[in-house]
């Protein structure tokens, strides 16, 4: 039943991947709605999948990259819904609906090794840290987009041009709102992620710390991610170095918990 819940929710994922992408270029706001309707129908059933997922007796960790990438496209999913109920974001559909697909394909792919693959006891510690990991990596990644668009607008407001592809963007404040916001949360949930995955080290092999290249990985981003944090909050750092800075922070994360836990 996991199976056929992630190729409905891939289908639908792609179905408002089209519409936005025609939405984008038509221009037309009426399908860029569609599209946003249909990642909401496509979170819907997304969650399901999840759902009869973790019914399961097995539980796929968040080092099982078929499970962490999807896991963190639809909190970030998730995220840009929300968002949209303050924030008007309706273009960015053209970024989101895509990714959505992509990570929830590579989760079909993946659904019957999760399904049969054995793991370890402790599950509450397993789903608590795989929840607060995958939700600190999508609020960083909404801070490291935030961080870009800041980056883009400003670029074209100094050299006073008209830009080339137009979106309906909120201001250079909002985005740097929404940047600072999405990060020191986002920190905060990853860092408890990482408390979390020591606790769970700890019930299933007895020992605080794995010591493997990906967990060795993931601290060392961790702590770099811990000094931009305090450059952002505590040094006074401007907006558009802080956007930078997000941007940075996420892609050191990204490569720690994916790039590493490819190679691994």
């Amino acid at each position: 039943m996991v199976f056929e819940f992630y190729q409905l929710a891939a289908t639908v994922y792609l179905a408002a991947a089209v519409a936005a992408a025609l939405g984008f270029t038509l221009p037309s706001e009426r399908l860029s709605r569609g599209a946003v309707v249909g990642l909401a129908v496509g979170v819907v059933v997304h969650t399901m999948a999840f759902w009869q997922l973790h019914e399961g007796e097995r539980t796929p960790p968040l080092t099982d990259l078929a499970y962490v990438v999807p896991f963190v496209v639809w909190m970030l999913t998730v995220f840009y819904l929300l968002l949209l109920i303050r924030v008007r974001l309706i273009g960015l559909a053209v970024v989101v609906a895509p990714l959505a697909f992509i990570g929830t394909f590579v989760e079909f792919l993946g659904a019957p090794a999760l399904e049969s693959g054995a793991q370890p006891a402790s599950p509450i510690w397993s789903h608590i840290h795989v929840l607060l990991a995958s939700a600190g990596l999508a609020l960083l990644a909404a801070a490291g987009v935030a961080g870009a668009l800041y980056v883009a607008r400003h670029r074209t407001i100094k050299s006073k041009r008209p830009a080339s592809v137009r979106l309906p963007l909120p201001s250079l404040e909002a985005l740097d709102r929404l940047n600072a916001l999405s990060l020191v949360v986002g920190f905060l949930l990853l860092s408890l992620g990482v408390v979390t995955g020591v606790l769970w080290t700890h019930a299933v092999e007895g020992r605080l710390w794995p010591g493997t290249l990906h967990s060795n990985a993931t601290l060392a981003a961790w702590l770099l991610l811990a000094v931009l944090v305090a450059a952002r909050f505590g040094a006074g750092q401007g907006a558009r170095q802080s956007a930078l800075s997000s941007v940075a922070g996420f892609v050191l994360m990204l490569l720690a918990v994916v790039g590493v836990g490819m190679l691994a």
